[in-house]
């Protein structure tokens, strides 16, 4: 009988902190051992002249999310419109880019409590083959929801809420800001934030359509840097306040990023993340013919290539810590998608968000590493050590170590591809990088000691995926730092 399950063999593995050339011993789904020459496995992957990563983890991407109202399908007895990406087709396109977990999230709807919804989303994900934890995504914050069924949710595993500062009817005030900041202090959550202002968005709006500047492009007008930047200053000064770890979702640009860095010189635990769109795509993308633009709307906007080296330089400071996708795709062809309003719709009324699951790791790799922007290390850090270690999946995920879970994306550093939105293999008709020139590509993707991808043709069985349940971890607690040391709010 064979030693190992699994024998990776022959790849020079990246941890992170360095590269080595040895074979990966997996047995039961994890890793066992590191070292030269391993005796073979019942099955061998042979990695010469491959770079072996940690599979990625992508701690910010919508799959399958229902919203309320429109007409698929049902939650009980509320009609509701899916998300087009199911956990099948996110898992495919996922391993397809070298991403073997996801952190993605639960709706709240206002006027409704949240259990109902963690009911129906655990079934959905229970049918894909990825990894998977959720962000509980927190609207209507009431005595009962923070009371009551926050902690009944953190016991099962989750262990982030999500909150927005814009969109309707999504927002929070700044009282709601407060009360759930205090719920996490007191039940060992990150809160994690969409950092925009509502009201400066609102009425740029109203003003930009009185003046009929409707199109696509009008999208970027309406959300200009500042205010991301007052929303990102105002969302760290209330969790400095209560002492609440947080992180900055999708920051677009580097006058937001710069309030992270001054919270992260006073000592705050405040961390930012940013995605391939904000490296890569423009304001100028959604400046085409009809609803072309629309392909590329998604918030905060994209903004300038001079922002984008801006964003590069936030990165390799350390401020942004983690990329993502921000994957939240809607088709542009029939009516369900992006069109969902009509294709001559005001750019207020067309969905928000682009596919980018698989299409993550290949852009930031070629981007980053290929272009000399970045180092081997830091892109692991960004992709896989760093969001295991925010959200709680470390030691488990986003490492390559004797006891981890052998996660793991075999690379081809000189392979050249053009991105197609065939390769991208998810249920979204277009992809935003379409045409892109990239270097660098994964060649096979390994989920617990199972080849889930080679060669591009995914090979994992619906129902595969695990949820990863998330304890406290100290990552983010507290600093006990309160102003004048009155607790307003003591953790038990």
């Amino acid at each position: 009988m064979a030693e190992y399950d699994l024998v990776v063999r022959g790849g020079e593995v990246a941890t992170g902190f360095g590269t080595t050339r040895c074979d990966i011993g997996i047995k039961g789904g994890r890793i066992v051992a590191l070292a030269e020459n391993l005796a073979d496995g019942a099955q061998v992957l042979e990695a010469g002249g491959l770079l072996v990563l940690p599979g990625g983890i992508d701690s910010h991407c919508h799959i399958e999310e229902p919203s309320r109202g429109g007409y698929v399908g049902t939650a009980g007895d509320v009609p509701v419109t899916v998300n087009e990406e199911s956990f099948v087709t996110a898992s495919t396109s996922a391993f397809a880019g070298g991403t073997t977990s996801v952190v993605c999230f639960v709706p709240q709807w206002k006027g409704e409590g949240i259990l109902p919804r963690i009911a129906d989303y655990e079934q959905r994900a229970a049918k894909g083959m990825l990894d998977y934890s959720f962000h509980q995504i927190i609207t209507d914050p009431t005595e009962d929801v923070l009371q009551r069924e926050v902690p009944q949710i953190v016991a099962k595993g989750i262990r982030s809420l999500k909150v927005f500062l814009t969109y309707e009817p999504l927002h929070l005030s700044d009282e709601e800001y407060l009360k759930v900041l205090v719920t996490a202090r007191k039940n060992g959550c990150l809160v994690t934030v969409h950092c925009e202002n509502y009201a400066a968005i609102k009425w740029r709006t109203e003003a930009l359509l009185a003046a009929g500047l409707t199109a696509p492009k009008y999208h970027a007008w309406s959300r200009p840097p500042v205010v991301e930047r007052e929303a990102t200053h105002r969302a760290i000064a209330l969790a400095e306040l209560v002492d609440q770890p947080i992180q900055v979702f999708h920051v677009s640009c580097a006058e937001a990023a710069e309030e992270i860095a001054r919270a992260q010189h006073r000592g705050l635990k405040v961390w930012g993340e940013t995605c391939p769109q904000y490296l890569t795509l423009t304001a100028a993308d959604m400046d085409r013919p009809g609803f072309g633009g629309a392909a590329f709307m998604c918030s905060p906007s994209p903004r300038t290539t001079e922002e984008h080296a801006r964003v590069w330089e936030m990165i390799r400071r350390g401020t942004l810590d983690v990329v993502t996708s921000d994957h939240c795709g809607f088709s542009m062809g029939g009516e369900d998608g992006k069109a969902v309003s009509g294709r001559d719709a005001p750019f207020r009324d067309i969905p928000n968000g682009i596919p980018g699951l698989a299409a993550r790791l290949p852009i930031l790799f070629s981007e980053g590493v290929s272009k000399g922007r970045i180092t081997l290390d830091e892109f692991v850090r960004l992709t896989a050590t760093n969001p295991a270690r925010l959200m709680g999946l470390a030691p488990r995920k986003g490492m390559i170590a004797v006891g981890a879970d052998a996660d793991l994306a075999l690379w081809d550093p000189k392979k050249q591809v053009t991105l197609t939105n065939a390769l991208m293999q998810h249920a979204i008709d277009y992809t935003p990088y379409e045409g892109m020139q990239v270097t660098g590509w994964p060649v096979a993707t390994v989920r617990r000691g199972a080849v889930v991808m080679r060669d591009g043709k995914v090979q994992a069985e619906p129902g595969t995926g695990q949820f990863l349940a998330r304890g406290p971890y100290d990552y983010i607690r507290p600093r006990g730092v309160l102003e004048n040391g009155f607790d307003a709010a003591p953790m038990p």
